[in-house]
């Protein structure tokens, strides 16, 4: 399936809102979905006692709970991070059917984003906090705070934004 210019076309012809909305659907739906599915299955099978090893000395399932942001910062801000999700999320879904975001990688991009933003927005909704599991210990730098298929979501995303601003090409004088 085509993605569409900053004007709506893929390969000359205006896409809908609904195309637009059924692109969307199917790049952010699986991972919100996946991410939702493991969640609620380290809520129902994991304790917050257990550490389950994966691969011993280097990757835990564990259960935790984060009520800041990325890597913990600002804790028990739980609403103010829900308020801003949900902003940051509104203004994104409205630039993506505004067409905005020209470029293919921009366009996964924001896809990855809307679908992080959304599994941890429910997660703040449901509990007051974000459910974490995926607990890892690196040789060189030591315990790596925990996080989730949401987040993963948002740091693939950050990064294609960042390689997207890298390889934009340069306006014409």
């Amino acid at each position: 399936m085509p993605i569409e210019d900053s004007k709506g076309l893929a390969g000359g012809k205006p896409r809908s809102v609904i195309q637009k909305a059924k692109w969307l659907l199917i790049l952010t739906l699986p991972l919100y979905l996946l991410d939702q599915a493991t969640k609620w299955a380290v809520l129902q099978g994991i304790s917050e006692e257990d550490r389950i090893p994966v691969i011993p000395g280097f990757f835990y399932l564990i259960r935790t709970y984060n009520t800041g942001a990325a890597f913990s910062m600002g804790q028990n801000n739980n609403g103010f991070f829900l308020a801003l999700s949900a902003v940051v999320f509104g203004v994104l879904l409205v630039l993506w059917f505004r067409g905005r975001f020209e470029q293919r990688l921009t366009q996964i991009a924001v896809a990855l984003l809307l679908s992080g933003i959304a599994g941890n927005l429910t997660d703040r909704i449901l509990h007051g906090h974000v459910v974490d599991f995926l607990d890892f210990i690196l040789p060189w730098y030591g315990h790596w705070p925990a996080f989730n298929v949401a987040d993963s979501c948002i740091c693939l995303a950050a990064g294609l934004m960042l390689i997207g601003a890298i390889r934009e090409p340069k306006a014409t004088k």
